[in-house]
């Protein structure tokens, strides 16, 4: 069972997730809350293991929220949502350690696959927030681009292999199955990756990739 946790100030908006969610026989929503601080409180409470949290909040904002949250190792994946496109936090929000990013007019369907796909490990971005932040930071060559790259020399040949893999959106299904090796050994490679660049999720693997352009 995927224990989830709504936060977001306006109620009608957290009922409306909960009425999404609640009916998936493999998901529940074990609380709510109305802003940042309630959010922090609730996960030490009741451990979920998605976060599912608005940007913009009265009292704590949901960015605020994330950097207290992401200061745990074991702590829950949190999903941003949004009402617009690409906010001016959306790229803070992943660097901070978001696991995904989320419009409000999502559908339910997506909604909740989101929530699984998240609850896996993986990471979920709307679309057309992917397409316009590769449109705003593709070809871009920034003081960042050497160190993305020094970062990303620790690793193996093969977890690089498997790390750019990854950061094209593949899963790790699809990854075993372009690098000819099994889901679990992908699996690994990932995990072993994250923890020698000192990432918490995927979608800060893709950034630190993009960040690091073509291989020099």
């Amino acid at each position: 069972m995927i224990r989830v946790l709504v936060v977001d100030d306006e109620a009608l908006v957290r009922t409306g997730l909960r009425m999404i969610l609640e009916p998936a026989e493999d998901i529940e929503v074990v609380a709510e809350a109305s802003d940042g601080s309630e959010a922090i409180t609730a996960v030490a409470k009741h451990r979920p293991d998605v976060v599912l949290m608005d940007v913009r909040m009265a009292g704590m904002d949901g960015l605020t929220a994330l950097r207290e949250l992401r200061r745990s190792p074991d702590g829950p994946a949190v999903i941003m949502l949004t009402t617009f496109d690409l906010d001016e936090y959306v790229h803070t929000a992943l660097r901070n350690g978001a696991a995904g990013f989320l419009l409000k007019d999502t559908s339910p369907r997506d909604l909740t696959n989101a929530v699984r796909t998240i609850a896996e490990g993986s990471a979920m971005i709307t679309p057309r927030v992917t397409k316009r932040l590769i449109d705003t930071f593709a070809g871009l060559e920034t003081e960042g681009t050497a160190e993305a790259r020094r970062r990303l020399s620790v690793l193996t040949d093969r977890e690089d292999e498997v790390v750019r893999a990854v950061a094209t959106g593949m899963s790790n299904a699809e990854v075993g199955r372009e690098l000819a090796m099994s889901e679990g050994t992908v699996k690994a490679h990932v995990s072993r990756a994250l923890a020698k660049l000192g990432l918490s999720n995927r979608v800060q693997m893709a950034l630190l990739v993009r960040d690091a352009g073509t291989r020099p």
